[in-house]
């Protein structure tokens, strides 16, 4: 057996090894901490480890839930929700509301935090969180595989249309990644990171000329 050569493995067939690496190679991921409404005025509160953004403008973010869960089924039937920063200080309040709970728990008293109202969506959102995002649904999509088999996974898009974001994190009209102290989902059973300053680098992109693609 060469040790030199990659480990290689078929998804479909399993990767040989103590723990599925996929999740630790995409690794660190932002947290999609979303708070919802169902039609009956329940709230929820959930994170998702699937979650990113994806376009400018409009801003569009999305997270993806493995199941038909209470927050997917929330923002299918009212059409909004809000994102919520989880930092290192609610870490422990943003693993609370990972509870498997009835549909009828609030996970704002579960996890202890306090609701903040929105300005333009019905959700509330972390009044704790030093940025929130409220948004409406854009698109709600079911995952397929290549063979195009449905998979019990649902991505959901939203647009961004308000922003809330605490003082003490903008300085001279700049945000400041670091001093809002994010978490970023890894690997491993309950695998997370921080940042700090000493850790960044700034790499400008090439300048486009004529013939660019």
């Amino acid at each position: 057996m060469d040790d030199s050569a990659p480990h290689f493995y078929e998804p479909r067939n399993g990767h040989g090894l103590r723990h599925d690496p996929m999740s630790a190679i995409i690794a660190p991921r932002p947290i999609g901490w979303i708070s919802s409404m169902s039609a009956a005025g329940v709230v929820n509160l959930a994170p998702y480890s699937f979650f990113n953004q994806f376009n400018y403008r409009p801003p569009i973010i999305g997270f993806a839930s493995l199941g038909w869960k209470h927050s997917v089924a929330n923002i299918a039937a009212t059409r909004e929700f809000v994102w919520n920063l989880a930092t290192r200080p609610l870490a422990e309040a943003m693993n609370a509301s990972s509870a498997d709970v009835p549909a009828d728990i609030d996970e704002f008293v579960l996890a202890g935090l306090e609701k903040a109202p929105c300005h333009l969506v019905a959700p509330p959102r972390v009044a704790a969180s030093p940025a929130s995002f409220e948004c409406r649904l854009t698109q709600l999509i079911r995952l397929t595989d290549s063979a195009g088999s449905e998979l019990d996974t649902w991505m959901v898009l939203g647009e961004v249309v308000g922003v809330h974001i605490a003082q003490d994190v903008l300085e001279n009209g700049v945000y400041q990644t670091v001093a809002a102290e994010p978490i970023l989902r890894a690997g491993g059973m309950g695998d997370y990171f921080t940042i700090a300053e000493a850790q960044r680098f700034v790499m400008k992109r090439p300048r486009a000329d004529a013939g660019g693609n």
